[in-house]
């Protein structure tokens, strides 16, 4: 969660305090005090990662020395009680990497002190907690004198006042927010205090080693005392609202355990009393919503913010799947398709039905792609069309490379959805009802941005075409919307792997996508790929070597490592760029400080832009290969052909770029891969490590990491999939009863469940006046229903007063008895054609149908005989299907078997029964596994929160 911090104060005498020692300490480091004769030694501190004294213009020289600057400080203020500086700390977004957190502070000291003609002495601290959790944030002493070249001038009043202050402290929200949206990282900050907004914590420091000894000899710590009173504060302020707990919980996950908040609150808190206090708040909020147990038997809970912007996600979903507004006339299809061709681009099967799906006049399309099967080749097919029917189309990802990598595969101009929502903002660049929307990666994008996003398109009318994978990374920020949104209203797949040129590894990255860590791996095994090594030092040196021989062999190629880390991101740089150097590579070096700190670059390095900058035309994670280099700046040749030049006091956001972390490469295509494999590895970031290549990828890893093969593909194979709080029972209950979402469990338009008809269910006495109420009731909603259908099947979206009436016909059918109208809704789902019969006044098959699915609902016994009947006849169509070569009605068959799988995380009762029934469900291999992972494992059906795919031959 991105904090706002940011104080002011004044060093002085009349406190007891030196220049020197507030100096020595804030940059860890040893200083002589010339006025008080002594040294302040501080150069045991740790965790500062930047200290820096940066002057105004005409400032002496000699200042950059810190003892220099501020003895001189000392010497001109001759006053006992002095001000000797002003000390501004702030916190750094713990979203941010150290290299953007440094540059970010570098940046606003920078503008907002150094050009004033401030001195400034920038420390930045990267605090750990014991939790794990950054706690970044800067110190900058600053002078409170003007700067002259014989040295200090007069004290400058004017920077004592409070309309500076108030400019600093929204000027640096305005730097932070500006800066997140550069980086496409979906967080914002608010300058706003506590009581304008009502949701600061204040960020704690770590207490080191050296506070800890203080405290346990019984002396007393500054810095404890102050970990402790921010601790008691945020404690405070939850105590009086317990939502900002609920609001923090909830920023990088949808659902949390008990476990969770009580982790949560303990970084927030001090002592066992407050602790109690504040959990027992939180649980008694009306904001919490509890949401029933997980496939582990753990209780989650959600808030009820979340909930509602789930809630308004899907209206916006539900009004943009019914709208039809953005058709392409089969002319402009046929001639989109005829420009391919002579472009030598001939769509598969695959390819041709998603295009047909993009290209239809829904306003809302979803396509899955495995990684390397074409997606921007059809989406470039269908751009053309769309230009041809007279629409706009616009591209947007998460991140600037994923944007790049969009408009350099199909043509589409593209930006971060961070840039597009700035400019939104600013009133420029609004969507109309002509624009196409195409968002790539959609499986990145949290709930809360898509929500944003897609509300907008509903409100301007445009159509909003999502694609990405749910397997490959996940969102950051909570929640997994893009894999809710395709199984609540369909998508296109596309199977059929381009990427890879030899059929096993494009089979092995078929394995990834579905799952099968262990075939993958072996996969590569079996040909020599995967290396093991006895520590991560010797895999990382081995590596190096396989890369250097295989550049040698193969100088044309392009290729990139990939590991999960800054930390190893930096070391494998380092080790490539020592061979290179061994081989007389490279050319003179030249020492330049950058974003992350100072780098030595030198001509034919390789470099990756870390940045979006629109100046140069690079995005984050752009690559290229140094042309020229000097003390001021480098040229730098663009692998897609383009040469820029800057000056590095301009753009410093650069590193070496021979290796990179799996994040960056998502949406990247290169010749060759080595990965150097962590333990902070799973699923997803190894299905996208492994699926980046065109001819190779090597896997390298020591054992120290992983004592086996076993615990590597166990590591590799992980489930690490987001969830959503609509992925339990209890959420499907709305929160508010909005009047434009009245379908809560329905599913529009869904095929009819062609199946036996039920048995009739036995009689249940009903009073006489209830029983007369009942038809008309059950035909009121009917025909409310059947409305709303006839206006879908018109392209057009239900009416107010369509959802009005259906509302007034769910409360008569639950006034009669309570659910009714969600176990109508159920019984329509499976059996569509009582609507129409209902409607007309037929109104007794609904009735008993409707009953029937009352006695489901409260009896598990009769809810696992249907399960299993409905499981096996699917398992036989899907079967049935393999056999006839229909492998896209196959696919559409266990994706249905995985979400029953699935619900029985939803439905403990139903799995507690269904237990004692494994052989009827064709169970004959159990594992320590849930019961509906072992029902999904024993028929090939992956289980992971991405969607389901068969694991039989021919995939």
């Amino acid at each position: 969660m991105a904090i706002y911090h940011f104080s002011v104060k004044v060093i002085s005498r009349a406190a007891g305090s030196s220049a020197l020692a507030a100096a020595a300490y804030r940059s860890a480091s040893r200083l002589h005090d010339q006025r008080l004769d002594r040294h302040h030694d501080f150069s045991n501190k740790a965790s500062v990662v930047h200290s820096e004294v940066m002057l105004p213009d005409g400032a002496p020289e000699a200042w950059q020395d810190r003892e220099q600057l501020w003895n001189a400080v000392e010497a001109v203020e001759i006053r006992k009680d002095a001000q000797l500086a002003r000390e501004v700390e702030f916190a750094i977004p713990r979203e941010m990497s150290q290299a953007e957190g440094i540059a970010l502070a570098r940046d606003f000291v920078q503008r907002e002190f150094v050009d004033q003609g401030m001195v400034a002495d920038l420390n930045v601290h990267w605090d750990i907690g014991a939790d794990g959790e950054p706690k970044p944030h800067a110190h900058v002493m600053l002078g409170l004198r003007e700067v002259t070249q014989d040295g200090f001038g007069a004290k400058v009043r004017g920077w004592n006042s409070t309309q500076l202050l108030t400019h600093w402290r929204e000027a640096w929200a305005d730097h932070v927010n500006e800066r997140l949206a550069e980086l496409d990282i979906d967080a914002r900050v608010d300058h706003r205090s506590l009581e304008e907004q009502g949701i600061a914590l204040e960020p704690q420091h770590k207490i080191g080693p050296a506070a800890s000894r203080m405290v346990d000899q019984g002396q007393a710590s500054e810095r404890l005392e102050e970990h402790l009173d921010i601790a008691r504060s945020n404690g405070e302020k939850i105590l009086a609202n317990p939502g900002i707990a609920l609001d923090g919980i909830t920023h990088g996950q949808a659902t949390f355990t008990t476990r969770d908040l009580a982790m949560f609150v303990h970084r927030h808190s001090e002592g066992k009393d407050q602790f109690d206090a504040i959990m027992a708040a939180v649980k008694a909020s009306p904001d919490l919503v509890a949401l029933g147990k997980d496939g582990r038997g753990e209780e989650r809970f959600t808030s009820r913010s979340m909930l509602e912007t789930e809630q308004r996600l899907e209206k916006a979903t539900v009004t943009l799947d019914a709208r039809r507004h953005h058709g392409v006339a089969d002319r402009h299809v046929e001639r989109a398709l005829e420009r391919a061709s002579a472009r030598g681009l001939d769509l598969s099967a695959e390819q041709r039905g998603a295009f047909e799906h993009v290209t239809g006049a829904k306003d809302l399309s979803n396509v899955i792609g495995y990684a390397g099967t074409g997606k921007s080749a059809m989406l470039g097919v269908a751009r053309d069309a769309w230009e041809l029917a007279g629409y706009e189309v616009r591209g947007a990802a998460l991140s600037g490379i994923a944007a790049e990598n969009l408009e350099s595969g199909s043509d589409i101009a593209s930006r971060t959805i961070a840039g597009m929502e700035h400019q939104w903002a600013q009133d420029h660049e609004l969507l109309t009802d002509r624009s196409i929307l195409v968002i790539d990666e959609a499986g990145m994008i949290g709930t809360r941005q898509m929500e944003r996003v897609l509300r907008e398109a509903e409100k301007r009318g445009a159509k909003v075409v999502l694609v990405g994978d749910p397997e490959q990374l996940q969102a950051i920020e909570a929640g997994a919307s893009f894999r809710s949104i395709a199984e609540r209203h369909g998508s296109v797949e596309i199977t059929s792997i381009r990427r890879q040129q030899e059929d096993w590894q494009r089979d092995a990255t078929r394995a990834l996508a579905t799952g099968r860590a262990d075939e993958a791996i072996t996969a590569y095994e079996e040909k020599g790929h995967v290396h093991a090594a006895e520590t991560r030092e010797d895999a990382r040196r081995s590596l190096i070597e396989r890369w250097d021989r295989d550049r040698i062999a193969d100088p044309q190629a392009s290729r990139i490592i990939l590991t999960h880390t800054n930390e190893e991101v930096y070391n494998l740089n380092q080790a490539a760029r020592a061979q290179l150097r061994a081989a007389d590579i490279l050319g003179d070096e030249v020492r330049l400080t950058v974003a992350r700190g100072a780098r030595s670059f030198a001509q034919g390095d390789r470099v990756m832009f870390l940045r979006n900058e629109r100046s140069l035309s690079v995005k984050n994670g752009s690559l290229g290969t140094v042309a020229q280099i000097s003390q001021l700046g480098m040229r730098v040749m663009l692998d897609d052909g383009r040469s820029v030049g800057f000056d590095v006091k301009d753009y410093a956001d650069i590193d070496h770029g021979y290796a990179a972390t799996i994040h960056k490469a998502q949406g990247m295509t290169v010749d060759k891969v080595h990965v150097l494999a962590t333990p902070g590895l799973d699923r997803h970031a190894s299905y996208v490590a492994l699926s980046r290549h065109r001819r190779s990828v090597e896997l390298h890893y020591g054992r120290d990491d992983f004592d086996d093969r076993r615990k590597l593909v166990r590591t590799l194979g992980r489930e690490r999939g987001k969830d959503m709080a609509s992925d339990y029972d209890q959420a499907r209950a709305p929160v508010r009863q909005p009047v434009s979402s009245p379908f809560a469990g329905l599913r529009l338009n869904a095929a009819p469940i062609v199946e036996k008809a039920a048995p009739p269910p036995p009689e249940v006495a009903t009073s006489p006046d209830v029983a007369a109420e009942i038809p008309g009731a059950i035909q009121r909603h009917a025909r409310a229903i059947q409305a709303i259908f006839a206006m879908q099947d018109q392209g057009s979206a239900m009416t107010p007063d369509q959802a009005a009436e259906l509302g007034a016909a769910r409360k008569g059918l639950n006034d009669i008895r309570e659910h009714a109208a969600r176990d109508a809704e159920a019984a329509y789902i499976r059996r569509p054609s009582l609507v129409g019969r209902a409607a007309q006044g037929d109104t007794e098959p609904a009735r008993r149908a409707i009953l029937h699915e009352r006695d489901l609902r409260t009896d598990p016994n009769l809810r696992a005989d249907r399960f299993v009947a409905d499981w096996n006849r699917k398992s036989q169509a899907a079967e049935q299907a393999y056999a006839d070569g229909d492998e896209p009605r196959r696919r559409v068959i266990q994706n249905s078997m995985r979400s029953m799988a699935l619900s029985l995380e939803r439905d403990p009762q139903l799995e507690s029964v269904l237990a004692n029934r494994k052989s009827q469900l064709g169970i004959s291999v159990e594992g320590r596994r849930s019961l509906g992972a072992d029902l999904a494992f024993n028929h090939g059906i992956d289980m992971g929160r991405g969607r389901a795919r068969g694991i039989g031959i021919g995939m």
